[in-house]
């Protein structure tokens, strides 16, 4: 039980890309770029109706080369239609049981989203061992986390949420912290 599936992914990929596309956008050069910097993952969140074309697409093209998966999934219906695409990975940002039951039985890897203590007892009474924490830069950030540490040391994070590829560093240093992800490449590449 658990989310264990999402160990090797994370460990694979410290850096994921967390991206929101739209129907003007080019998935497939946003794809090159992050490959072109060594990053062979990537979240794409189902903030936009594009969200689960892009992924679909970038599944078809680039499915041998890297991880794609989806962020911002909340429903189970989401995460049945992504089993259908073939994602990767999902992300969500909290967790219920009806979404974690949904997660668990889709097979597909899983973080859910965590933001305070009550929350991670939570997942942890559900036998997670790997989370989001979301938003960070809101709930503490780094010192949350150093926190967590010594809260709950069998734990590992993906914190996500305000943080920039200067800070991610920092929160990679962590011994509680597994990967970062962040919206910083998008930005990085509109700007290219």
């Amino acid at each position: 039980m658990g989310n264990q599936s999402i160990y090797k992914i994370l460990k694979n990929n410290p850096l994921v890309p967390v991206v929101t596309f739209n129907k003007e956008d080019d998935p497939e050069d946003f794809m090159d770029y992050l490959i072109k910097r060594n990053v062979f993952c990537i979240e794409i969140t189902l903030r936009t109706e594009y969200g689960l074309k892009a992924i679909e697409l970038l599944k078809k093209k680039f499915s041998d080369t890297i991880q794609v998966g989806a962020g911002t999934v909340i429903s189970s219906l989401q995460v049945n239609q992504l089993k259908s695409i073939g994602a990767d990975f999902m992300v969500s940002p909290g967790l219920t049981v009806d979404l974690f039951e949904c997660m668990i039985n889709s097979k597909i890897p899983f973080l859910p989203g965590v933001a305070t203590p009550s929350e991670i007892i939570k997942a942890q009474e559900l036998g997670l061992e790997y989370l989001k924490f979301f938003p960070a830069n809101l709930y503490g950030g780094i010192d949350a986390l150093k926190m967590f540490g010594g809260l709950f040391p069998a734990l590992k994070f993906c914190p996500t949420g305000g943080i920039s590829e200067a800070t991610s560093q920092e929160y990679l240093a962590l011994n509680n912290v597994i990967a970062v992800g962040g919206s910083w490449f998008q930005k990085n590449y509109k700007t290219k």
